[in-house]
């Protein structure tokens, strides 16, 4: 957008501000007000980008208020609910600065770190990720899973190594922001995907702070699927060991048949142990049940890319009403 007759046009680099959002109208104007006063002392111009992730109250006409009093404001409308990994690619997609900050909606991840973040942008790291010293509002059971998952991806994970106790909340340089929008797989585990590319990465840490209002949109169950998409996604480490039990038990059967055959030979057979022999079965059924659900997985990850769809459809974009930086496209 060309700037009004007498009107100069700001040499500050921009920055973009990446939320998604689903059914979270009852925090998002707290989130905004709380988001402003944090961006305000900073001499940067920002646009922050709203994505509707298909949600079903509020959470749209929310937005619309917001961008009505802010002209930084720019709404990405969702055709569907997605997730929000396809949600967090949809918004950076459409991010036109020389920076992203992801942050959530739900002011768990407080937005007045973002000055500590930019700050280590400009010191020369490209990824400034924030890491949670303490995690108010969530469950002991909730705490070990996550560490759990952490501890897992560590040791199995290869040369990808997932920062322990992060989330989405960081700022990515233009350079690696654009590396990482090379990466068009279906199955998205974000954070995973912010290790991978590399670059200078350092961590900020914070506590986090409980939900603000409105509910968690992850149960155990969904996050247990996101755990199997973040193992599948970044290691054929359970291929691996499907392997070695594979070889493992195939030895032991391999060895236990001698010892039956020399037995015979030896001592006779009464056809007996037949609760033995049932279990000897059921070992062998469930390893074999257990290792085409590990093939099974990777599998289907297969079939899924080959499909080629697209990752997310938009039903409307909506830019921001002050075009700060003309001169910077968004990417495809």
């Amino acid at each position: 957008m060309p700037p009004a007759s007498g009107e100069e046009t700001s040499n500050r680099e921009l920055v973009s501000i990446v939320v998604p959002a689903h059914d979270e109208a009852e925090v998002l104007a707290r989130f905004h007000e709380r988001l402003v006063a944090a961006l305000a002392p900073l001499p940067f111009d920002f646009e922050i980008v709203y994505v509707d992730d298909g949600s079903r109250d509020a959470t749209l006409a929310v937005m619309e208020d917001l961008r009505g009093g802010d002209p930084r404001v720019a709404i990405l409308e969702l055709s569907r609910n997605f997730g929000k990994e396809v949600a967090l690619t949809a918004g950076l997609d459409h991010a036109r600065g020389a920076a992203a900050i992801v942050i959530d909606a739900d002011l768990q991840d407080p937005p007045e770190l973002i000055p500590e973040l930019i700050g280590e942008w400009r010191a020369g790291h490209d990824i400034v990720y924030a890491k949670r010293l303490s995690r108010s509002g969530e469950s002991l059971l909730k705490k070990a899973t996550a560490r759990g998952f952490y501890a897992l991806m560590a040791r199995i994970g290869g040369r990808v190594r997932i920062p322990a106790d992060t989330g989405d909340f960081r700022l990515i340089s233009r350079r690696a922001l654009d590396a990482l929008l090379d990466l068009r797989e279906h199955h998205r585990i974000m954070k995973g995907l912010f290790a991978w590319v590399g670059f200078r990465q350092k961590e900020v840490g914070y506590h986090r702070e409980a939900r603000r209002a409105g509910r968690s949109k992850w149960n155990y169950w969904q996050l247990w699927n996101f755990s199997l998409e973040g193992i599948t996604g970044f290691t054929i480490g359970p291929l691996k060991i499907a392997t070695y039990v594979g070889i493992s038990t195939a030895f032991l059967a391999f060895v236990y048949g001698i010892y039956i055959v020399v037995e015979t030979l030896i001592w006779g057979n009464e056809v007996a142990g037949y609760p033995s022999l049932m279990v000897v079965m059921l070992i062998l059924g469930g390893l074999q049940l257990m290792t085409i659900g590990i093939v099974g997985e990777y599998l289907g990850r297969i079939f899924n890319e080959t499909k080629g769809r697209p990752l997310y459809l938009v039903a409307e974009y909506r830019p921001p009403e002050a075009e700060a930086d003309p001169g910077n496209e968004a990417p495809v």
